[in-house]
């Protein structure tokens, strides 16, 4: 039995992932240069603020990338990670709809892109090629 190719659907979440990693790293990066900024160091409660804010965000932007490696890779671990933000992502873009009507539509779509993502890990061809 030979191994299954990897669903177009898989490839696409693992490389929008790739790519939002690849923003917080970079977002991340650019906050650190921010440091200096009255404004924005005062936005984030101080310089010590803001620099561990853009720890956080290069760190998550590391880990996220190392998932959407397992996705290409056919890790069920990163299948269920993706799948688990994805549902808390749901959840608060229903909240956040919720509480500011205004931004209601932004949170509807949000919440649209979310349940594709989960669809597109979950279709019977990802299950096969998640099982290897």
């Amino acid at each position: 039995m030979g191994q299954v190719k990897r669903p177009g659907g898989v490839t696409l979440v693992a490389v929008l992932t790739w790519i939002s990693g690849l923003l917080d790293i970079i977002g991340g990066t650019l906050l650190l240069f921010q440091t200096s900024v009255v404004s924005t160091a005062e936005a984030f409660g101080g310089a010590s603020g803001l620099v561990a804010s853009a720890i956080v965000s290069i760190l998550i932007g590391a880990i996220v990338i190392v998932v959407a490696n397992g996705l290409l890779r056919g890790s069920a671990v990163s299948r269920m990670v993706i799948t688990v933000i994805e549902v808390l992502s749901i959840i608060a873009s229903i909240f956040f709809a919720i509480a500011y009507p205004a931004g209601a539509i932004g949170e509807y779509f949000s919440a649209a892109i979310a349940l594709i993502v989960i669809a597109l890990l979950w279709t019977g061809r990802a299950n096969a090629f998640f099982r290897g």
